[in-house]
């Protein structure tokens, strides 16, 4: 495979659409284009010009939050999301220890080969707000669960 890893931010519009085609939910591009500068790391693999898989990490550094992990469904299965981890996690050792690092995930195969485990000490919440701004459960978020053979 030809492809090539950095830690480019990638560019909003590509940012949106491999988030949708990856199974994950879509972003405000205004909301991107505001908060993609802001990211403490971030990993794109491209084959050429083309992103085909991504991942970033979020915070202040004493919170930080793992986000869009994807990967191209064509891609999907060469062990890209694997890599993407790495080299976030490489990022997270360059951290201090006291840092809490979060991850919420709709699949848990990946993540626990890095390490993150379920919390019995805490309780993660999330808060979906829907396009008119009601709060929304996530019941009544429709989404996608790929499995192993598909990330």
């Amino acid at each position: 495979m030809n492809y090539v890893v950095s830690h480019a931010i990638p560019a909003v519009d590509e940012f949106c659409e491999l988030r949708i085609e990856a199974g994950l939910s879509a972003m405000d591009r205004h909301a991107a284009a505001s908060a993609l500068p802001r990211s403490l790391h971030a990993v794109t693999i491209r084959d050429g010009d083309q992103l085909i898989a991504m991942g970033r990490i979020v915070g202040d550094g004493l919170h930080v939050q793992v986000v869009d992990i994807a990967v191209k469904p064509a891609w999907q299965g060469n062990g890209l999301s694997r890599i993407v981890m790495e080299d976030i996690m490489s990022f997270i050792e360059t951290l201090p220890t006291s840092t809490i690092v979060n991850l919420f995930a709709d699949i848990d195969w990946l993540y626990g080969k890095f390490g993150f485990v379920v919390p019995t000490h805490t309780t993660g919440m999330s808060l979906h707000r829907g396009a008119d701004g009601e709060h929304q459960s996530f019941d009544a978020v429709e989404q996608r669960r790929p499995g192993p053979d598909q990330v």
